[in-house]
């Protein structure tokens, strides 16, 4: 298998390679001069068995973290050569270290187990070749030379089994390394689609309930245009004041968006009455019970939150209610020690299409309920649609709503 590979790093290691075998071959032949060739080949095939073995293996060098694989086979095919020319163990061998290294750190998982192999093989035909070929044992006795060649093919192995060894952690550290990628990756693309949910939830928040508001408004404004243009002009006048509510309100998200911080003002409880007016603008009498009342100031996420799901469920109330002249909509607050229960209802029309508000709306209001550990249910009954459910009031929900809003 070919790696992809820059050409700098390719020109670095023909470089390497080339100079290696440069210097190492003239040390080999010096070495190969002082007697370490077979008495059976003669001088002339020992020179050319070593330089042939020396372009082999220095060549897989070169070709190391390019093509492992590859770079394995022309080291074997270097170390046939060499014990074909009667050749020992030689400077020039240090080049198959190198590749072993390689196949443990880059190659595939059966090069990876290639490598490791051609380690114990390797050093069981070194030992074999010292001990056979060059008749490098001396012991007397067949026990004592079984023990020698079992001593040189475990220092062998050892010998070409620390390298790959090293290129086994090297490849640990380079796995952990894209996992550790991966995750930072994984963390980003979260970040980034809980960024895009917060802004949906609160475009949704803020565009939603005012289009809905000025929908109705216009309705009424064109039918009364004809027979009371007083009550034509007046509705005019609320739908040019929603709408400018509703471009302030985009443009602070669009502030917080862009600087990544939720420092501009926030709704508070005491915002709800103005939200309760433009429902009441828009055709909708509100019914609104506090009981018992808040104790103190409650924490500015609660606030926000009851806030944000009472605009979503009185939004819902103006688009999918009953309507009418005498519609209308019961808002329910409970502010106990520990939390604050609410409920919202309105009455529905008897199409079935019309039993569950779809869209965005009732997720946003689930999310920000569980957001702080709370619990929210929307569902029919009867003839009536229901909102209802419970936020736990305290500083870690606190913090957490304030987290989220900030992201």
């Amino acid at each position: 298998m070919i790696r992809p590979l820059s050409r700098t790093s390719l020109v670095l290691d023909v470089v390497g390679s080339f100079v290696l075998f440069a210097i190492l071959t003239l040390t080999s032949l010096a070495f190969y001069g002082s007697g370490n060739l077979s008495t059976t080949m003669t001088e002339a095939v020992g020179v050319i068995a070593l330089v042939i073995a020396g372009v082999l293996q220095f060549g897989a060098v070169a070709i190391g973290r390019l093509a492992p694989g590859i770079a394995l086979i022309a080291a074997w095919a270097g170390a046939i050569v060499q014990l074909a020319g009667g050749l020992g163990p030689l400077p020039i061998n240090l080049a198959i270290l190198g590749v072993l290294y390689a196949t443990a750190a880059w190659g595939t998982t059966r090069v990876f187990w290639a490598g490791l192999a051609s380690s114990f093989v390797g050093g069981i035909v070194a030992a074999a070749q010292i001990a056979f070929v060059l008749g490098g044992f001396t012991a007397t006795g067949f026990a004592s030379a079984v023990a020698t060649f079992v001593l040189v093919a475990i220092m062998s192995i050892l010998a070409l089994g620390s390298p790959w060894l090293g290129g086994f952690g090297w490849r640990m550290v380079l796995r952990w390394r894209t996992s550790r990628e991966a995750q930072s990756v994984a963390e980003l693309s979260a970040a980034e689609e809980q960024e895009r949910v917060r802004i949906a939830r609160d475009m949704h928040d803020i565009v939603a309930h005012s289009l809905a508001v000025i929908v109705a408004q216009s309705d009424g404004a064109r039918y009364a245009a004809a027979s009371d243009p007083g009550v034509a002009t007046e509705a005019l006048g609320t739908i040019a004041q929603t709408a400018r509510g509703a471009l302030s309100d985009v443009r602070m998200l669009l502030t917080q968006l862009r600087h990544r911080q939720g420092d501009g003002p926030q709704p508070t409880l005491a915002d709800l009455e103005q939200l309760f007016e433009h429902v009441r603008q828009a055709g909708v009498e509100p019914r609104v019970t506090v009981d018992p009342m808040p104790p103190g100031e409650p924490p500015g996420a609660i606030q926000l939150a009851v806030y944000r799901i009472l605009q979503e469920a009185l939004t819902n109330a103006i688009r999918h209610g009953a309507g009418g002249a005498q519609a209308v909509v019961d808002v329910r607050l409970a502010w106990m020690p520990d939390r604050v229960d609410f409920e919202v209802r309105n009455a529905v029309t008897a199409d079935a299409t019309q039993s569950v508000p779809g869209g965005h709306g009732l997720v946003g209001m689930r999310e920000r309920a569980q957001l702080i550990g709370g619990s929210l249910t929307a569902a029919r009954e009867s003839d009536e649609f229901v909102v209802c459910g419970s936020l736990p009031i305290g500083t870690a929900s606190d913090a957490l709503v304030i987290s989220e809003e900030n992201e």
